[in-house]
């Protein structure tokens, strides 16, 4: 009994001191609870998607399910790399957001690269081009 207060006293501690509570929000201050983000967060801020497009719009899932399994699992990712320090910096995006990031992408341009855009299974051949390949700083810029 005491092990389990210990271990969920800790786990609160941990939750609120991490600011776990903005991660359940829709607020792309959120990103930047960890100083790693400040970069990407500052270049957005000067982006032309800042006006059209959060964070959240274009680096999660826009079905529900699929929403709330990302946020998990990114959130577990990170407070796993940030607890242990064992992260790249600067940071890099991994394939499974990347394809996120891509699906959205096609998703709110539809209209237009619709008729022209290469299929979501081309994209994994390294030399096909995807939309970050020509436009990687729309929603950061000098971050490609």
């Amino acid at each position: 009994m005491a092990l389990a207060a210990l271990v969920g006293g800790l786990g609160l501690f941990t939750f609120s001191h991490a600011k776990g509570w903005s991660y359940l929000s829709k607020d792309s201050k959120s990103c930047i609870n960890c100083h790693v983000m400040n970069p990407q967060w500052e270049s957005w801020q000067h982006s032309s998607h800042k006006n059209v497009a959060d964070c959240m719009t274009c680096h999660m899932p826009h079905t529900f399910v699929n929403k709330w399994y990302t946020k998990a699992l990114n959130g577990w990712n990170h407070g796993k790399a940030f607890t242990t320090g064992n992260f790249p910096e600067p940071m890099v995006i991994t394939k499974r957001n990347k394809e996120i990031v891509l699906h959205n992408c096609v998703e709110c341009h539809k209209t237009i690269v619709g008729s022209m855009h290469i299929s979501m299974a081309d994209k994994h051949e390294n030399d096909t081009p995807t939309c970050t390949s020509c436009h990687g700083n729309v929603g950061h810029q000098g971050n490609k």
